[in-house]
C-alpha cells in the first residue's frame, strides 16, 4: 500500500526550456524541470505546439489568438478554470495529460494531449504536475544545460548576422513585422538582440 501511494505521489513540474529536435524532423524537446529535485521530463512536441509555448513564455502578443488563446478565452467567457493539468501516464513512448476543470461547483478531469496541456497551463497560470510513477520511468537527470533555450540554432545561425548590422529603431520594425508575420521564434530572437543592446 505504501509502495502504491509512492508511485501516485504528484510532482509539480515547471518549464525549463525547449530544444530543437534532432531525432524528429520538424519536431521540438520540451523540457520540464522537477521543482523539488534534479530531474527533468523531456517531451517530443511538434513545431506549431512548440510555438504556442514559447510564445507565452516570451509574453508576446500574436497579431491574432491561436487557437489555445481562443481556449482561454472560451473558458474565461463561461466561467470555467483550469485548475491543474496532471502529466498522469507514460505508456510506449507516449505522455498521456489531463486538465482538471472546475466551474466553481463542478471538477471534471479532459484528456488531452500533454503539448497542449502545457499550453494551456501557461495561459491559466496554473500548476504543472505528474507523478512519481512517471518521473520514475521516463525521467532523467540532465547536466548541460546551456543547449535548452528557447530560440532553436537554426535561426541563431541564420539571422545572427543579419541583426548585427540594424540599428535599434530597424529591429524594432523587424520585431513588429514578425509578429504581424506570426514568425514568433524569429520575434523571439530579434527582441533577445534589443534587449542585448539596450542593457549595454
Amino acid at each position: 500500500m505504501l509502495h502504491f501511494f509512492k508511485i501516485m505521489q504528484k510532482i509539480e513540474l515547471k518549464i525549463f526550456g525547449l530544444s530543437y529536435s534532432h531525432s524528429q524532423s520538424s519536431a521540438y524537446a520540451l523540457i520540464l524541470d522537477e521543482k523539488k529535485g534534479s530531474r527533468r521530463l523531456p517531451i517530443i512536441v511538434g513545431g506549431l505546439e512548440a510555438q504556442s509555448i514559447a510564445i507565452e513564455v516570451e509574453k508576446m502578443k500574436p497579431a491574432r489568438p491561436l487557437t489555445h488563446d481562443l481556449f482561454k478565452t472560451f473558458a474565461d467567457t463561461y466561467g470555467i478554470r483550469i485548475k491543474e493539468i496532471v502529466i498522469n501516464k507514460f505508456h510506449e513512448g507516449i505522455f498521456y495529460s489531463a486538465l482538471v476543470c472546475s466551474d466553481g461547483t463542478n471538477e471534471i478531469e479532459l484528456d488531452s494531449r500533454t503539448s497542449d496541456a502545457v499550453a494551456i497551463a501557461l495561459r491559466f497560470d496554473c500548476p504543472i504536475y505528474t507523478y512519481e510513477s512517471v518521473m520514475a520511468s521516463a525521467g532523467v537527470v540532465m547536466e548541460i544545460e546551456d543547449e535548452m533555450d528557447i530560440e532553436t540554432e537554426a535561426f541563431k545561425e541564420e539571422d545572427e548576422n543579419e541583426l548585427e548590422i540594424l540599428n535599434l529603431k530597424e529591429l524594432e520594425e523587424a520585431l513588429q513585422n514578425a509578429i504581424d508575420n506570426e514568425e514568433y521564434e524569429k520575434a523571439s530572437l530579434i527582441r533577445d538582440e534589443i534587449d542585448s543592446r539596450k542593457n549595454q
